[in-house]
């Protein structure tokens, strides 16, 4: 698990960022304001330290696409808790046919990785623009990390947000993970990267 700041600010409010996998800060490039952003990504271990968040009198934490269970997972065992915290295009169960994405699909997406299988996974996702650079090595190790690790426990979200057009991790799989949650769920019309170019951190989570 790595971090690295999108913007900082002296104001004493962040959005934490659990981003997706091998994407980066691409699907967040568009959305604009927020102050201090950190991005969180690399889920291979999660016990790797964050810069000091004491600073902060308010965090908001969004967690995005595989983002969503790693968050969880870290919230587990760090103990830490933000003021706000937001799912979108994930689930708590990544490795899973019927509330995530079944795990032979994800051996097999590691087995076949490729700058050209990457390039269509990014399109698959709806990512505008040239696809991240990708380390083929790590980002395989990544995704057998994630199927290791298994379902996280709910930390209790408190917004979920579902895009009607996800071809990563299905619609109908999200809807059926969150099913019985207490969070308020909401659609987004769109693909598994929901964001637009223009659109403000704050429409996420307020």
């Amino acid at each position: 698990m790595k971090s690295r700041w999108l913007a900082q600010s002296d104001d004493c409010t962040l959005t934490l960022v659990f981003g997706g996998w091998a994407l980066g800060d691409a699907p967040f490039r568009g959305l604009t304001g927020g102050g201090n952003i950190l991005l969180v990504e690399g889920y291979t271990s999660l016990d790797d330290p964050l810069p000091d968040l004491a600073r902060f009198d308010h965090i908001d934490m969004l967690a995005f696409s595989f983002g969503v269970a790693s968050a969880a997972h870290w919230l587990e065992c760090s103990g830490f808790r933000p003021d706000q915290l937001i799912a979108i295009s994930g689930t708590l169960h990544p490795a899973c046919p019927e509330r995530g994405i079944a795990p032979d699909m994800i051996k097999a997406t590691a087995a076949q990785l490729s700058e050209r299988s990457f390039a269509k996974f990014c399109r698959r996702a709806g990512l505008p623009g040239e696809p991240p650079e990708l380390d083929i090595a790590a980002a395989r190790r990544e995704l057998f990390a994630v199927i290791q690790r298994g379902s996280a426990p709910d930390p209790g979200f408190d917004r979920v947000w579902i895009p009607t057009n996800d071809r990563i991790i299905p619609t109908a799989a999200q809807e059926t993970a969150w099913a019985s949650t207490l969070a308020r769920v909401e659609h987004v019309a769109g693909p598994h990267v929901p964001f637009l170019q223009g659109q403000s951190w704050a429409s996420w989570v307020s």
